[in-house]
């Protein structure tokens, strides 16, 4: 645990903590220490626990199996002062193909998103000692292989990157900041490739300021609609009207469709020549690098030193 850094906690963090670092100790002891994984990424409901949660995972599933935790507040509703703990099994998850763990190398999986983008991170990927020859042969093929790296990458939209991860298809994907914040998908953002770099914006003509800043009931027009209204919602408290497009969301305002827009905002050519300009930005936006949950916690040690180098390259 002092691994983990200094950083403000509160009386239940520390509490947590200290519980914590029991329940460690008796599994060290017990002879599992290469079996512990300390992950401050794993947050449950905590209007209902209130001290350790736990996920258990298996090889070949790439969902956790298991999940509860410490959770005396359930107690305190019924007006029982007593600590409890417990768990559940999922065994609708648990009835999914297992793969056999063998003892040679397992393979790590990586998606690369198609075209520029994918490009640019296999070449991080080869600045960092992780490279794949046959991936630059002139060929029709997907999946490509380093078997004494263990190393397996392929091509796949870029749209669909982050649900290849997500269901464990792919250990290791990359994706824009934007498709993280608008799928939400269960999976662990990693690294901050710094490339790509873009804002997600409001933006309109300039006379909508004055309706962003009375907080009026305005139509929203966004390719991101839960983006849009989590913004709004969440971080503006102003109730909305959002309309999904596909493209060309800048038409929404010239046309009187919208009253602004929630877009991608790079250089700002597309909305000046079409009179329009940010009006609000919501935040930054870049290539991000994600691992599945379970592939985070059973080939931690790999993936961190990969992870590692790609940091250093």
């Amino acid at each position: 645990l002092k691994k983990i850094g200094a950083f403000a906690v509160n009386s239940e963090m520390q509490n947590a903590f200290n519980e914590l670092s029991k329940v460690c100790e008796k599994l060290i002891d017990a002879g599992y220490e290469k079996n512990i994984n300390i992950d401050c990424s794993l947050v449950n409901d905590m209007n209902y626990y209130n001290g350790i949660a736990f996920k258990g995972f298996v090889h070949g599933v790439p969902a956790s199996v298991l999940s509860g935790g410490r959770y005396d507040k359930l107690m305190d509703r019924v007006n029982k002062k007593a600590g409890a703990i417990g768990f559940a099994v999922y065994l609708d998850t648990l009835e999914r193909p297992v793969g056999e763990k063998n003892s040679e190398k397992t393979i790590i999986n990586v998606a690369l998103p198609k075209g520029r983008l994918g490009e640019k991170v296999y070449a991080m990927f080869e600045a960092a000692g992780f490279e794949c020859p046959s991936i630059k042969e002139t060929n029709r093929k997907l999946i490509f292989e380093n078997e004494e790296l263990g190393l397996r990458f392929f091509w796949v939209k870029p749209s669909d990157v982050s649900i290849y991860v997500e269901r464990g298809a792919a250990d290791i994907g990359v994706v824009g900041k934007d498709t993280l914040l608008e799928e939400g998908r269960r999976v662990h953002e990693v690294l901050d490739l710094g490339f790509g770099k873009c804002r997600m914006c409001v933006c309109g003509p300039a006379s909508a300021k004055e309706l962003l800043k009375h907080h009026e009931m305005i139509r929203v027009a966004s390719k991101y609609p839960s983006i849009a209204k989590d913004y709004f919602y969440n971080v503006k408290h102003q109730t909305v009207d959002i309309i999904k497009l596909n493209g060309s969301v800048e038409l929404g305002p010239i046309v009187k469709l919208s009253d602004v827009i929630v877009d991608i905002v790079e250089t700002g050519s597309t909305l000046r020549e079409n009179g329009l300009e940010v009006l609000e930005e919501i935040c930054p936006l870049s290539a991000r690098m994600i691992v599945n949950q379970v592939s985070m916690q059973m080939e931690t040690e790999r993936i961190r030193e990969l992870i590692h180098k790609l940091k250093g390259r």
